[in-house]
């Protein structure tokens, strides 16, 4: 016996009461939180099981999700735009550096841009999951344009130790390196702060490294106070920090992009759908257990065992319950597919036919 229901997971409550269609109602208390960097607080809000609602909100989240990457699109945009008319003036390595991470970090908001707009449509016979995939794809390009710049930035700074050129203007290029760590902060707040609203781990993720933009920015900082104590070389070889420091979080995307590829999740949540399973009354045992995201939404897929001596509606019922406990218990969980079998030698005997094909 095999159960799907969906659910809106974008839009968590502390507390409420519903019915459904299956025969029963119920009230409970609960709260969620999201499980996305494990550091974020869920935003609670009332929500319904209803499917126009999901659609509702989904769409919602979507159209909030292209307006946050418009917003830091065009902020990141005018703070590159300002750094590099500091740099054709000043001809500061460090500030070349960052304000080509500044770019293509202005860059990322383009393939999110169309990834939400995408996950919009309905699936197809050809899609049948949809397009919540899109998200993870523009990941991909987003960890490419994080690696182009760490090449970019660090052959400038290489050429500029090996022929050093005069740095003008420092008092500027200091004030420039200020702009640009405040740009990235403000974008980096809003981009967190909305990707953790409508659950979408490429924003916010695409949030936290706006946020190590900004630090670089003050390395560009620290060049510029170098090179006004009398040490030019300090601006190639911050331009070489920085050159590190995308480094370093090129790995961290990629580890998260190629994580959300493999359909890796936090054990943690495993953990929350096993003891929401475990917790329905009937079932005595989880049989199998898979979660994956697509996109900024999980899916589940479960089997249970339960007392072979019940009838096919008591154990649709004890599946419904499973399934609900599921959407409840496990944050962003938008699909749950619950199977049941017989406890017992009966549910061993069903399954040995089917044992070659495992």
């Amino acid at each position: 016996m095999t159960t799907p229901h969906q659910h809106d997971p974008s839009s968590e409550s502390a507390g409420h009461g519903h019915g459904h269609g299956h025969g029963h109602g119920h009230g409970h208390e609960h709260g969620h939180r999201q499980g996305v960097l494990g550091v974020f607080e869920s935003l609670f809000r009332p929500h319904s099981h209803d499917a126009a609602d999901s659609t509702d909100s989904a769409l919602e989240a979507s159209a909030e999700g292209v307006r946050a990457v418009k917003i830091s699109l065009i902020g990141l945009g005018v703070t590159a735009v300002a750094q590099l008319v500091v740099v054709l003036l000043t001809g500061s390595t460090a500030l070349l550096a960052d304000t080509i991470h500044n770019f293509s970090d202005a860059l990322t908001a383009l393939p999110l841009w169309v990834a939400f707009i995408l996950g919009r449509r309905s699936p197809t016979r050809r899609y049948t999951y949809g397009y919540g995939r899109a998200e993870d794809l523009a990941g991909v390009f987003i960890v490419l344009m994080i690696a182009l710049s760490a090449v970019i930035a660090g052959y400038e700074s290489i050429r500029r130790l090996i022929h050093p050129e005069p740095i003008s203007n420092v008092g500027v290029v200091l004030a420039a390196g200020l702009i640009g760590f405040a740009g990235n902060e403000l974008v980096a707040v809003y981009r967190i702060r909305v990707g953790r609203k409508i659950g979408s781990a490429a924003l916010m993720a695409d949030g936290l490294h706006a946020r190590t933009d900004g630090f670089t920015s003050l390395a560009v900082v620290a060049a510029a106070l170098g090179v006004m104590a009398g040490f030019p070389l300090a601006d190639p070889i911050v331009g070489l920090v920085i050159t590190v420091a995308i480094l370093v979080v090129l790995k961290g995307a990629a580890v998260n992009i190629y994580r959300r590829l493999m359909d890796a999740v936090d054990p943690e949540l495993v953990d929350a759908a096993e003891a929401s399973l475990r917790g329905v009354p009937g079932v005595l045992d989880v049989e199998s257990l898979r979660l994956r995201w697509t996109g900024r939404r999980l899916r589940a897929e479960t089997g249970v065992l339960v007392d072979p001596a019940l009838d096919v509606i008591a154990g649709h019922e004890i599946a419904v319950e499973a399934q609900h406990a599921l959407l409840h218990g496990v944050p962003r969980l938008i699909d749950a597919t619950v199977h049941v079998s017989p406890g017992g030698a009966a549910g061993r005997a069903h399954h040995e036919r089917l044992a070659h094909h495992q």
